[in-house]
């Protein structure tokens, strides 16, 4: 097949067949195409979009680029969560523990960040020691031993999305539904689950802002979902300010501790627990949905949770010390606090440039080559409704670099906006589709 003609043929708005969706993607994972060229066939793809026929052969295409796992030799339903990415969403490194110690079992296969958002693997990496590039074999031990597993795309698992990933990234391509159904799902499926928990971001700081394309996309996964066989219940969830207060790779590890540990409860927890709740009705180790939530609070208040993620930290040999000391972990060389210049409840938090303002601070990427500072990051002190007052610290900011911290302050200054009323505050689940 001819690549020019494919991507001429996508270009100008017409259909691809399955054979030739499957040979780029098969070309691509081998080296045969450039960057450059499919480049060019995501951003033919992004403006001109994908039918369902294409986007179903484009999930089957990444999904066999490598193995699927069998996981019939784990007695036990195997159920993961998938989000589609926000500011401050470290909900995978909460849920995993709580499901893993209700009986279920996780096997996780996440990303790194993409665009604005900070990525599942850049969180976990940011501990030391902590390994995320298992091999097949281990993968399974680790998730018999410990009842969860988290690990990136390998070359044996799905090594289509982990190339398409990284370029979607840095071409300005994040925002399709067709290809966000392609990565996601190739991943999922290839995982070896029986079930899945979908989180469906939209606000300000989503990929989908609107509600109509956060629905298009949650169907589009759901249904994606079922027609392989998959038991799914996908979350609308909101994401119009960040989840939680810490934003940036080792501080979000960070505020999972206060959850799991020391009882923090915030927006956050609240997801956490129903996100978890979920995953154990799925994974059959609870009667309802509610039954579910239920057993996830108590697994969280009484500290097993906790030991769970100690014990899987452990196992993928990242160091428990920090985990239990968290204080010891190298500061940045720059802290600043961010000081509000007027009074006012707080009714606009553009939670995309608090996203930007942690790229820039060095916590994401803005090209793919581009090194993480696990340091890096920001503190977000307040949410949507808050009274704040003029000289009241709206964020602290961290960074080795005292230029991005100006830089920084400048985009969170910019991205509040305060009114003489409290405002109506956002459902924090907008919608379940089961």
């Amino acid at each position: 097949m001819n690549t020019i003609e494919i991507i001429r043929k996508k270009r100008d708005n017409h259909s691809l067949t399955k054979e030739e969706i499957e040979f780029l993607i098969s070309a691509y994972t081998k080296g045969k195409i450039p960057d450059y060229q499919f480049s060019a066939f995501l951003m033919a793809a992004f403006l001109n979009g994908l039918n369902k026929n294409e986007t179903a052969a484009l999930t089957e295409a990444m999904l066999y680029s490598g193995k699927v796992v069998d996981l019939s030799s784990i007695k036990g339903v195997k159920v993961d969560k998938h989000s589609t990415g926000g500011v401050g969403d470290k909900t995978s490194l909460i849920i995993a523990p709580i499901a893993a110690a209700a009986g279920v079992y996780v096997p996780m296969i996440s990303g790194r960040g993409l665009g604005h958002t900070g990525g599942t693997l850049d969180k976990l990496e940011s501990i030391p020691g902590f390994r995320t590039n298992l091999n097949l074999t281990e993968y399974k031990n680790v998730l018999k031993k410990t009842g969860a597993v988290l690990i990136g795309p390998t070359k044996e698992i799905a090594p289509a999305d982990k190339l398409i990933y990284s370029i979607r990234d840095v071409t300005a391509t994040v925002e399709s539904i067709p290809l966000i159904t392609g990565s996601i799902m190739s991943k999922k499926l290839a995982e070896g689950i029986d079930a899945l928990v979908l989180d469906v971001k939209t606000g300000n700081g989503a990929f989908m802002r609107e509600m109509k394309d956060a629905e298009q996309l949650a169907y589009s996964l759901y249904n994606t979902a079922k027609a392989f066989g998959k038991k799914c219940v996908a979350f609308i969830t909101d994401m119009n300010q960040p989840l939680g207060n810490y934003i940036g790779n080792w501080l979000e590890v960070y505020e999972s501790i206060q959850v799991l540990r020391d009882g923090k409860k915030n927006d956050l927890t609240e997801l956490s627990l129903i996100l978890a709740g979920a995953m154990i009705y799925l994974g059959k180790k609870a009667e309802t949905f509610e039954d579910g939530i239920e057993k996830a609070i108590t697994l969280l208040n009484s500290g097993k949770a906790f030991d769970k993620f100690l014990e899987l930290v452990k196992v993928q040999g990242g160091d428990i010390s920090y985990i239990k000391n968290p204080d010891r972990y190298p500061k940045s060389r720059y802290h600043k606090k961010i000081k509000m210049l007027n009074d006012g409840f707080i009714s606009f938090i553009d939670t995309y440039e608090i996203g930007m303002a942690a790229i820039d601070l060095g916590a994401g990427r803005l090209k793919k080559e581009d090194k993480i500072d696990p340091k890096a990051g920001i503190i977000f002190n307040y949410k949507l409704g808050d009274k704040i007052y003029k000289g009241d610290v709206i964020a602290e900011v961290f960074s080795d670099s005292n230029e991005k911290i100006n830089l920084a302050e400048k985009r969170i200054l910019n991205s509040i906006k305060l009114s003489e009323r409290k405002t109506k505050i956002p459902a924090l689940v907008k919608q379940i589709i089961n």
